[in-house]
């Protein structure tokens, strides 16, 4: 493709800024990212800001490098066909190509009464509000969590570790993704924290209430905050623009991220689904695709044939208050095993994990372009450019 190449990446998580770090070194494309926020939202520390021993953002300006504009903004429609995006601000965003980073969300479930007063701890909006509940509730109220995955066990021993008297709903298991012999130290730490934790089949809820929650076998347990933590969702937004998803919502890609109906759509992070790879929706795959997705652009602007993505995993870190931790290792293909690293040396792990990212996004921003070199990092968008490139053969397939 001869002139420059526009690059729009939507949504600025984990995924979203690698990959715009990763296509900015490159002369002769230019790359725009749009996120609703404009900060950096650290999605691994959203548990600590509840308990206020983090903030859980960092400045677009330290992870995102200078060679990136950024227009903060929330994308509503994709134009495939004229490759324009649509916001919620009224302007528009040409480009070349996309990558759709749009991440994920707190899922409804349909439970009664989850939606008018459950709070989330799965964005920073939903976190916030959650502190400002806890901030207004007596110390000694009680707090029911529900969902017993990483976000929920996390959340409970934050809690609890900070004075709060919390009740943890696991449904059938606590910690379902963690291997047996790994599960019982997190078991432990829990009780050592004062943690109720509830499992079993007739561990579910029913209905959520103001200050209550109603499991189904007819227990009602006593709650002045409730903080619901299973099951996440994606935005709607690839739906909606008529671009195929799975029945979850998330965007259909083959093994290279693109998407299936357009080869100028690339995908990374939770919010899209390779169809014979399907991946766990995490950090830890986030910062792989992001730089995939990035690559799969740029051999097709240099008129090469994309690679297939590999995805390796190392397992999972929880942190179980600030003092005591479990890391859960596993084999490369997400599949977990009996090594574990817990207490407070897995506490060390979770930080240096959560550091290390972190690290990560700041050295790609600095080989991206120092922040001085655009004269505007929050450009609002303007009309679409006139003409559009000619396409190689292939950009379409067929809807």
């Amino acid at each position: 493709m001869n002139g420059n190449v526009e690059v729009v990446v939507v949504g600025g998580g984990y995924g979203g800024v690698t990959a715009a770090n990763s296509l900015a070194r490159r002369d002769g494309v230019s790359v725009t990212l749009v996120n609703p926020r404009p900060e950096f939202v650290s999605r691994i520390r959203l548990h600590q800001l509840v308990t206020g021993s983090d903030d859980a953002v960092e400045g677009f300006g330290e992870v995102l490098g200078g060679n990136v504009r950024l227009v903060v903004d929330t994308a509503t429609r994709i134009d495939s066909a004229g490759r324009r995006v649509s916001l919620a601000g009224g302007g528009l965003l040409s480009y070349d190509y996309l990558v759709y980073a749009v991440g994920s969300g707190g899922a409804d479930p349909g439970v009664p009464g989850v939606t008018e007063f459950a709070y989330r701890v799965s964005d920073f909006e939903g976190a916030q509000r959650l502190r400002s509940a806890l901030d207004a509730a007596p110390a000694s109220a009680p707090v029911t969590v529900v969902g017993a995955g990483p976000t929920g066990l996390e959340t409970a021993a934050e809690l609890a570790e900070a004075g709060r008297r919390v009740t943890l709903v696991c449904g059938d298991l606590l910690g379902p993704s963690l291997h047996a012999r790994v599960r019982r130290p997190v078991a432990r730490r829990l009780a050592e924290l004062g943690v109720t934790v509830l499992e079993g089949p007739r561990a579910r809820v029913r209905e959520v209430t103001r200050d209550a929650v109603q499991l189904d076998d007819g227990r009602e347990l006593p709650s002045a905050v409730t903080i619901w933590t299973a099951g996440f969702t994606v935005p709607d937004l690839a739906a909606r623009s008529g671009l195929r998803t799975d029945t979850d919502g998330r965007l259909l890609t083959d093994a290279t991220l693109t998407s299936v109906d357009d080869v100028r759509i690339v995908a990374a992070g939770d919010a899209a689904v390779m169809t014979d790879q399907p991946f766990r929706m995490s950090c830890q795959a986030a910062v792989q695709l992001g730089p995939a997705a990035a690559d799969t652009v740029l051999r097709r602007i240099a008129g090469r044939t994309p690679a297939r993505v590999r995805m390796f995993f190392a397992g999972q870190c929880l942190s179980l208050g600030r003092n005591e931790g479990v890391t859960q290792f596993s084999y490369p293909n997400d599949k977990v095993n009996a090594l574990r690293v817990s207490g407070r040396p897995g506490a060390g792990v979770k930080e240096i994990a959560c550091r290390f990212t972190l690290g990560k996004l700041v050295s790609g921003a600095r080989r991206a372009g120092s922040r001085g070199s655009r004269s505007d990092s929050t450009d609002r968008p303007e009309t679409p450019r006139p003409e559009q490139p000619t396409a190689p053969p292939d950009t379409r397939r067929a809807a």
